[in-house]
């Protein structure tokens, strides 16, 4: 007796393995729904392997209680061969899809996406995680819509020569007093005056009574050259004038001399300096 005692002490010592194939759900055919504790077997005795470290505390070696039902992976007292003997199916899913696009073309917005389940859980197996998910996003096509309202703007037009009338003394501009009472508009201090250089495509026969020179200029193909100064800029628009145009896209314009003359034209260049031909001065200001 004594000498087995022995030999118990130098295995568990170095860690030789102890087993005894006892128990379990496959031996009991215990395989039971929802939370059983009668569905219960006996533990086969705790084992010691080669890898146990020295030195470790190892349990009593003694047959302990451990269950066949569902509910045993929730309280973590499953037998060891539950698993696999029961038939236990965790749920599985597919790789989220690509966040679909923001749902608001400018500012916020919501991104979705979502995971299909491939198989559902059984016999206590992991339940399904959330196949939806939703984040915040903004929306960056605020330029699109800024560009569709200009699409849709008159610019009014006035002979060039007309551009000295709005040059006023600022001693005794009101809105210069003003100025320098209220702070600046750090858009407004950013702003530059610019020259935009149109291609007629329409003008109306009626352009004819404004004088031969300006009818000319108006003439269908003809480039004309439209300088938006400091007064004509509007705050609401970005200090931009109104009617500047989108590049390559069809707009309208109309003279401030005759509401009759009025037509079409394509923006073909836009300069940060004036004038913007040849001529020295623009042909047009914007109003």
């Amino acid at each position: 007796m004594l000498y087995l005692f022995l030999i118990t002490i130098c295995l568990l010592k170095y860690g030789i393995v102890i087993t005894e194939a006892r128990g379990g759900c496959s031996e009991h055919r215990l395989c039971c729904p929802g939370r059983d504790s009668s569905c219960a077997a006996l533990q086969p005795k705790a084992t010691l392997s080669a890898l146990t470290p020295l030195n470790s505390i190892v349990e009593e070696l003694a047959d302990k209680h451990c269950y066949c039902d569902s509910a045993c992976i929730t309280l973590g007292d499953c037998c060891l061969d539950y698993k696999q003997t029961c038939g236990v199916i965790d749920c599985q899913v597919t790789d989220w899809t690509d966040w679909s696009e923001c749902d608001s073309d400018c500012g916020l917005g919501t991104q979705l996406r979502s995971r299909t389940i491939i198989r559902e859980p059984q016999n206590g197996g992991k339940e399904c995680p959330e196949v939806h998910q939703k984040r915040a996003c903004t929306g960056q096509k605020c330029q699109f819509m800024a560009n569709d309202k200009v699409y849709r703007e008159t610019a009014l037009i006035l002979q060039s020569s007309f551009s000295e009338t709005r040059l006023v003394d600022d001693s005794i501009d009101i809105r210069s007093n003003l100025r320098l009472r209220y702070p600046k508009d750090p858009q407004k201090e950013n702003s530059h005056e610019y020259c935009v250089v149109f291609e007629i495509v329409k003008s109306r026969k009626s352009c004819d009574t404004l004088g031969i020179e300006l009818s000319r200029k108006l003439e269908q193909g003809n480039k004309v050259c439209v300088q938006c100064q400091d007064a004509a800029m509007r705050k609401h628009l970005g200090y931009r004038c109104h009617g500047h145009g989108v590049d390559g896209k069809v707009t309208r314009w109309t003279t401030l001399a005759g509401s009759s003359c009025h037509g079409r034209w394509i923006r073909r260049e836009q300069y940060t300096h004036c004038p913007c031909h040849a001529s020295g001065h623009p042909d047009f200001i914007f109003v």
